[in-house]
C-alpha cells in the first residue's frame, strides 16, 4: 500500500515536539494500514564496505545496493589515514545526500531493544538508529524498536519534495520526547545532523590555517563573490580575488556547482563566527611581475576604462595591470570636477605613459597629452591680427576668456570691448557661453596667453575719421587732459588723440631765455624791426596760439603726425 503523501501544508507546520497532541491519536490512522511491528532483538549491523573512489574531498564505497557509499576524505585525514581503492571497512548507513549517494558512519550505533533501553537514551541524550518506516500526517514513523513519530520540522529536510526519498533509510536520531505509558515517543534526527554538521566545522577550522591550497565547490553567487564549500565549512571568494583582472561579478567566470582551487587568505574568530576569506588570484603568478621594460615613459598606449572615480580612471592595458589618468591629465581646457564627466566604464581610450613604477605597481597616464598640445601651432593658427570666433567660457572684474578651440582661452581686456561707451564691468556686455567675435592683438606662446580685441572689429567714428584724414593735416581739437608733457585731445564725439607737448615746453623756455639776454652792443636793427612788425601790425592766430600756455579745456589747432588704423590711435602735435 503505498504511503499518505503529505502536503505542503503540513511541512509549513509540522508538529513540534512538545506538542500535547498523543502520539497513539497520530498513529491511528496509520494503524489502519500498518501492522504493527515489535522490537527485534537484533541491532542494525555494520556492512562491510569496498573503496571504489576516491575524489578530492570524498571517498566512494560499494555497499552492496544500487548506490554507492561516501564519507568524507577528512575523516580519515584526520585520524592519519590515507585511504586507497580497494581498502575495505566496517560502516553503518545514516541515509542518503541530495545526489543519492548512502552517507556512511564509520560508528556503529546500536538500536534500543526494549523501553528501558530508550528510556536510558533519552536521559543521556544518546543518539540512536532508526529506520524511517514511512510518512504520515506532520512527517515520519520511525521504527526505533518501537514505532516512533519524527515531525517534518525535524528531519533535517528543507525541501518537500525531497521529503519521500527518506523513506526506507536507516537514519541517526536523537528522542526528545518519552511517555512509556502512552507509548507516546518523539524523535529528532536534525539535532543529530547539526552536531555532526558542527563537529565538521571544527575539525576543518582546525585543519586549516592561512597560506594553504584548498579545494572547493562553489555554493552560491553574490554580486560580491561567492560561498565556497571547503568540505563542510563555507568560505567567502571575494569578486576581487578570483582574478588579476577585473571582473564585475563573480556570476561572469563561476557557476554553482563548480570545483574550484584557492588559497586560504584569511581565518578570523568573531564570536562565536568564525569566518574564511580565500582567493583564486593568488595560485597565479602577478602580471606586474613580468611588465619589467614592457611599459615606457612616453609610450602610447589603448586600454578599456574599468573604473572612474571622481579624481581620475583607471584604464586596464592587459588582465591585472591598470594604469591611473588623473583628472588633471585628461584635458587641456576644461576644468573638470569630476572623471565622469568625460569616459565612461567599458570606454576605449589612447592614452600616454607619464610614469611606470614597478615596485609600487603604479602607472599614471595622460589623455590628453594623445590628442598633442594644441599651443604647439598656436602662433600659426592665431596670428595677430587675425580674427577668431568662440564662446566666453569664463568672466573676471577685469576682462572675459573666450575658448578659441580645444586648450586655448584667449581673454579680451575690458577695455578692449568698446569704444563707444565705458564698461563698468565685462558682465554688463558679455554672458558665459556668448559667442564672439574678436581680433587677435598679441599672442605669447611660451606664456599661453593671447590677447584680443571686440572693438577693434566695430566700425566706429574713429574708424571714418582716420579714413577721412591723412598724416600732415591741420585739424582743431580741444585738450581734455594736461600732464607730465602729453595730453590728450578730443577731436570729436568719441575720437581721442594724443599729444606731445615736450617741444611746446622747450621752444617756451628758450623764448624766455633770450628776453632775459642783455642786449648787444651792436643790436640787429632788421630783427627787432621784424619783431616789432609782427607783434603790432599783427600776426597770425596760430602763431600767438602758440606762445599761449596749454590748458586744459583749450581749443587749439594741431598737425597729425600719424595715424594708425590697425591700433586705431592718433598722434599730433601742436600748430
Amino acid at each position: 500500500m503505498p504511503n499518505p503523501t503529505v502536503s505542503n501544508q503540513d511541512i509549513s507546520k509540522p508538529r513540534s515536539a512538545e506538542s500535547n497532541e498523543s502520539f497513539a491519536d497520530v498513529f491511528a490512522e496509520y494503524e489502519k494500514s500498518h501492522a504493527r511491528k515489535r522490537p527485534t532483538d537484533e541491532g542494525p549491523k555494520q556492512i562491510e564496505a569496498t573503496i571504489v573512489a576516491i575524489s578530492a574531498d570524498s571517498v566512494f564505497f560499494d555497499i552492496g545496493f544500487k548506490s554507492e557509499g561516501i564519507l568524507a576524505l577528512a575523516d580519515f585525514q584526520a585520524s592519519g589515514q590515507t585511504p586507497k581503492p580497494g581498502d575495505k571497512l566496517l560502516v553503518s548507513v545514516k541515509g542518503r545526500d541530495p545526489e543519492g549517494y548512502y552517507q556512511l558512519s564509520r560508528t556503529r550505533v546500536e538500536q534500543p531493544k526494549d523501553w528501558t533501553a530508550l528510556e536510558k537514551a533519552f536521559n543521556e541524550k544518546a543518539t540512536i538508529v532508526g529506520k524511517v518506516t514511512g510518512m504520515i500526517k506532520g512527517g515520519f514513523s520511525v521504527d526505533v524498536g518501537v514505532r516512533a513519530f519524527m515531525p517534518a520540522s525535524r528531519s533535517g529536510i528543507r525541501d518537500a519534495a525531497e521529503m519521500p526519498k527518506l523513506v526506507e533509510q536507516e537514519i541517526l536520531c536523537r528522542i526528545i520526547k518519552l511517555d512509556v505509558a502512552d507509548e507516546d515517543l518523539v524523535v529528532d534526527r536534525r539535532v543529530v545532523m547539526e552536531e555532526e554538521e558542527r563537529s565538521t566545522r571544527e575539525r576543518r577550522y582546525s585543519e586549516m590555517k592561512e597560506g594553504d591550497t584548498v579545494s572547493g565547490t562553489v555554493r552560491s553567487l553574490t554580486d560580491y563573490g561567492s560561498f565556497v564549500d571547503l568540505g563542510g565549512v563555507d568560505a567567502l571568494l571575494h569578486v576581487s580575488d578570483i582574478a588579476w583582472t577585473r571582473i564585475q561579478k563573480a556570476a561572469d567566470v563561476l557557476s554553482v556547482g563548480q570545483s574550484i582551487e584557492a588559497r586560504v587568505l584569511k581565518i578570523s574568530n568573531e564570536g562565536d563566527k568564525r569566518r574564511i576569506s580565500v582567493g583564486m588570484k593568488q595560485l597565479l603568478p602577478h602580471p606586474w611581475d613580468q611588465v619589467a621594460g614592457k611599459y615606457n615613459v612616453g609610450e602610447r598606449i589603448r586600454g578599456t576604462v574599468t573604473r572612474v572615480m571622481e579624481f581620475g580612471a583607471f584604464v586596464e592595458l592587459e588582465p591585472g595591470i591598470e594604469g591611473l589618468i588623473h583628472v588633471s591629465e585628461m584635458s587641456w581646457g576644461k576644468k573638470l570636477r569630476s572623471a565622469s564627466t568625460l569616459v565612461k566604464p567599458g570606454e576605449i581610450v589612447d592614452a600616454i605613459i607619464l610614469g611606470v613604477s614597478p615596485a609600487e605597481r603604479r602607472m599614471s597616464l595622460g589623455l590628453k597629452q594623445a590628442l598633442g598640445d594644441p599651443w604647439a601651432d598656436a602662433s600659426e593658427n592665431f596670428a595677430a591680427g587675425s580674427v577668431v570666433e568662440g564662446p566666453v567660457v569664463s568672466i573676471t572684474k577685469f576682462g572675459a576668456f573666450v575658448q578659441l578651440t580645444e586648450g586655448v582661452e584667449g581673454m579680451i581686456h575690458i577695455s578692449d570691448m568698446s569704444a563707444e561707451k565705458r564698461i563698468n564691468h565685462p558682465s554688463d556686455m558679455l554672458k558665459i557661453g556668448q559667442p564672439v567675435k574678436a581680433q587677435v592683438l598679441a599672442i605669447d606662446k611660451d606664456k599661453r596667453q593671447i590677447k584680443l580685441g571686440m572693438k577693434q572689429l566695430v566700425p566706429s567714428g574713429l574708424d571714418e575719421y582716420i579714413a577721412e584724414h591723412k598724416e600732415g593735416d591741420i585739424v582743431s581739437g580741444r585738450m581734455t587732459d594736461v600732464s607730465d608733457g602729453h595730453g590728450r585731445v578730443e577731436l570729436g564725439e568719441g575720437i581721442q588723440a594724443t599729444c606731445s607737448l615736450v617741444a611746446v615746453s622747450s621752444q617756451r623756455e628758450k623764448d624766455e631765455k633770450s628776453e632775459a639776454a642783455p642786449a648787444s652792443s651792436k643790436p640787429d636793427l632788421s630783427s627787432l624791426g621784424s619783431m616789432l612788425q609782427a607783434r603790432w601790425k599783427g600776426a597770425s592766430s596760430v602763431s600767438i596760439a602758440k606762445q599761449e600756455p596749454v590748458r586744459t579745456g583749450q581749443v587749439r589747432k594741431f598737425r597729425i603726425n600719424k595715424l594708425d588704423p590697425a591700433s586705431k590711435k592718433i598722434e599730433l602735435e601742436l600748430a
